[in-house]
């Protein structure tokens, strides 16, 4: 195995074990509230914004076929080599979300912020993604890696 793929492994493991951990903390219990956000367990049945909520069971499968198709456009492609660390992120953090759907029927949400606006309650794998999402721009418009 090559080492941009063991990186690019060992950070999909991360990525998803802590945000797997994270989940569990407060999926058995785990609450706490201030006067600006909450860290208290919700269940989301769509995506981004409870968007797609009304495919029920089907977007789980949806959601695995288009990780699948990430997964293998990757590695054909060898990005791994030259988005090591978005493509890592983006895929264990999606991982991550899609095992919440088959597991809880829904992915585990906790982060809700609620200080002089609302604001949609996600989570670590959330993060991440939106993380991914900008390294990838910057790799491609700041330091000119090409897809």
């Amino acid at each position: 195995m090559n080492k941009y793929l063991f990186f690019w492994i060992s950070i999909i493991v991360l990525t998803f074990a802590i945000d797997q951990m994270i989940k569990i903390a407060f999926v058995s219990g785990l609450e706490w509230r201030s006067e600006c956000f909450s860290l208290v367990l919700h269940y989301n049945t769509g995506v981004a914004f409870s968007m797609f909520a009304f495919l029920g069971p089907w977007l789980k499968w949806i959601q695995f076929g288009l990780i699948i198709v990430l997964l293998w456009i990757i590695l054909k492609e060898h990005y791994y080599k030259v988005f090591l660390l978005p493509a890592g992120l983006v895929m264990g953090a999606a991982i991550s979300n899609l095992l919440d759907r088959f597991i809880h029927l829904g992915v585990v949400d906790y982060f809700a912020w609620h200080c002089g606006f609302r604001f949609a309650i996600f989570n670590f794998a959330d993060v991440m993604i939106n993380l991914a999402v900008v390294l990838f721009l910057w790799q491609i418009f700041i330091q000119k890696r090409s897809l």
